[in-house]
């Protein structure tokens, strides 16, 4: 038989054994992100300030750091409610390209809404004196992130990829009383393996939000993408990661034997352990690896400076978090980012800052010639982002107390991202 090794043909006497080429690389690294003292919860307004006690389960940042040649992308799933702030992706990006020469990172949460708070500063008026232990832990959670891509980094080997998605309805428009309502309920599962056919890791994308959890309940939770997970490490024995989707519009739907974030997140990971007994994974013969991110700025929908507004939100939520928040905007300017990552011309992922809306990833999928899945909540974090139709007809999530990028904005970037798409699978 013949194989192919670090570019050198050689002949093997016996069986034919698979093609591996050696510059597609992969590792996996894990850390626990769960806080160790009391301090806000992010997700839902009416908690105010009220502190965490404890943790119904741990959560997790996993990294995934994707090789080919000397170009290296990480992807980083974490049991939280959104993407880094800002100022950390402005210290995270350097530190890892420094430790670990990884190029581009694609850093997401899944949007739990039973996680910490991360945007309290160390300044009064911005946490400091209220919730010192917040502030550290916010210090503490971007050291874990750098290190985890690190590790991750320099735990990579020779790699195979594959993929598969079905059409699973275990969610709902929870937005739009017109008929049919838009969700998008493909589930799709991404797996790595080494080039003995062991799994190294499984990406898991879906849209439903995180919030299963009883609100009133202050103890720590990744919901049901924990439960999800887990189910799928146990039968697979590798890092499963959660990569939520389009889910601004879209919650859960269950039915008597999916009720409670452990027995929907089972019922998920079982989804998902179908998908893959039929993926089957290879190594790419022209590996490659092509990033573009970007930075759109748009004036604000509410004037976020504006007095009235300010104490709206600030007795919506509490001041400090506010405060916080508001240096990602820096008046009414909001630059939310977008990533578009084309894996082997054959797969792109696209992250993007913030809620979108389910019809957003539709149209994008639809339009896209390669396979594609939308991540949300990806490098920050800049709230709703509804389609064009949505937002005139309003709800939660579609009009400007929520959704503060301009009406069109979410369009704007799915074409552009289009754009990238097309591009990348043009270049040579």
């Amino acid at each position: 038989m013949w194989r192919t090794v670090v570019g050198l043909t050689l002949a093997v006497a016996g069986f034919a054994l698979p093609v591996y080429a050696a510059d597609f690389k992969a590792g996996i690294a894990k850390r626990d992100i769960t806080p160790s003292k009391p301090m806000p919860m992010w997700g839902y307004g009416d908690r105010h300030a009220a502190l965490s006690k404890g943790a119904i389960d741990p959560l997790y940042a996993k990294a995934l750091v994707l090789e080919t040649g000397e170009k290296k992308l990480a992807i980083v799933t974490m049991d939280i409610g959104r993407g880094p702030t800002t100022a950390m992706m402005e210290r995270i990006r350097p530190a890892v390209a420094k430790q670990a020469s990884v190029d581009h990172v694609m850093i997401s949460g899944s949007h739990t809404h039973h996680g910490p708070v991360i945007e309290l500063l160390d300044t009064p008026e911005q946490g400091a004196e209220r919730f010192p232990d917040a502030v550290a832990y916010a210090k503490e959670f971007e050291r874990l992130i750098i290190e985890v891509i690190v590790e991750a980094a320099t735990e990579t080997e020779a790699a195979q990829i594959g993929w598969g998605s079905a059409d699973v309805k275990m969610n709902r428009n929870r937005q739009t009383k017109f008929e049919p309502k838009p969700t998008d309920s493909e589930l799709t599962v991404i797996r790595i393996d080494g080039v003995d056919g062991d799994p190294i890791a499984v990406m898991v994308n879906y849209t439903a939000h995180p919030t299963m959890s009883k609100g009133e309940d202050l103890r720590f939770s990744a919901d049901y993408p924990g439960h999800m997970m887990n189910t799928v490490e146990e039968a697979l024995g590798a890092q499963c990661m959660f990569l939520q989707g389009a889910s601004g519009d879209m919650s859960v739907s269950t039915t008597e034997e999916t009720k409670g974030s452990d027995k929907f997140g089972a019922a998920l990971g079982q989804a998902v352990l179908t998908i893959n007994e039929s993926v089957v994974t290879s190594a790419p013969e022209k590996p490659s690896l092509q990033v573009e991110s970007e930075v759109f700025e748009y004036k604000t929908r509410q004037p976020i400076d504006n007095p009235a507004v300010l104490a709206l939100l600030k007795g919506a939520f509490f001041p400090e978090l506010i405060e916080g928040f508001r240096d990602e905007l820096k008046g009414d300017m909001i630059r939310p980012e977008m990533t578009t990552a084309l894996i082997n011309k054959e797969l792109a992922i696209v992250g993007v800052s913030g809620e979108f809306f389910s019809n957003h990833a539709n149209r994008l999928k639809a339009r896209s010639r390669v396979k594609t899945i939308l991540q949300g909540y990806c490098n920050g974090h800049h709230m709703y982002f509804p389609t064009i139709e949505a937002a005139f007809e309003g709800g939660y999530g579609a009009d400007s107390t929520v959704s503060w990028v301009p009406i069109g904005a979410g369009e704007k970037m799915m074409d552009k991202a289009l754009v990238n798409i097309y591009t990348m699978l043009e270049q040579k």
